[in-house]
């Protein structure tokens, strides 16, 4: 009985199957990154010599610019380090804004406001000799049995 790591490599060496083979060269690439630029970028490709890097916020366009050597670096040292990713060489690198999400999918922070039922009856009593103060506490009583 074959193991399933067998099938699987066997299956990404076929010719129909040849993208996957790049999606797992592309995602080591990414998870090469650090974590601020693994956020900033949502995917890569090689075509013609050329990495494309398409970025999840257009913010990130000018810092990825300044970082396009390390980019090459790392791809050429993907290439040279892991036997599947060899095809992987390019000589330039085009940053670009995408429309589309990131791979790194964070999960939105779901705000909910509570709602509570009212708990006070306003059955309160004040014992001071300031009028303006009781007619504050007054004011709150009946703003409370209102509701």
């Amino acid at each position: 009985m074959k193991q399933a790591n067998t099938i699987l490599s066997h299956i990404q060496n076929l010719p129909q199957f040849k993208l996957l083979k790049s999606h797992y060269c592309y995602q080591k690439f990414i998870s090469l990154l650090s974590p601020k630029f693994q956020k900033a970028i949502a995917f890569v490709f090689v075509r013609d010599d050329t990495l494309f890097v398409a970025l999840s916020h257009p913010g990130f366009k000018m810092e990825l610019n300044y970082n396009k050597d390390l980019l090459k670096n790392l791809l050429s040292m993907l290439s040279t380090t892991d036997k599947k990713c060899q095809t992987m060489n390019a000589s330039k690198v085009v940053l670009f804004n995408s429309k589309h999400l990131s791979i790194l999918k964070e999960k939105p922070i779901e705000s909910t406001v509570p709602y509570y039922q009212e708990m006070a009856e306003g059955q309160f009593t004040i014992q001071s000799d300031d009028e303006q103060l009781q007619q504050a506490f007054n004011k709150i009583k009946k703003s409370i049995s209102e509701l």
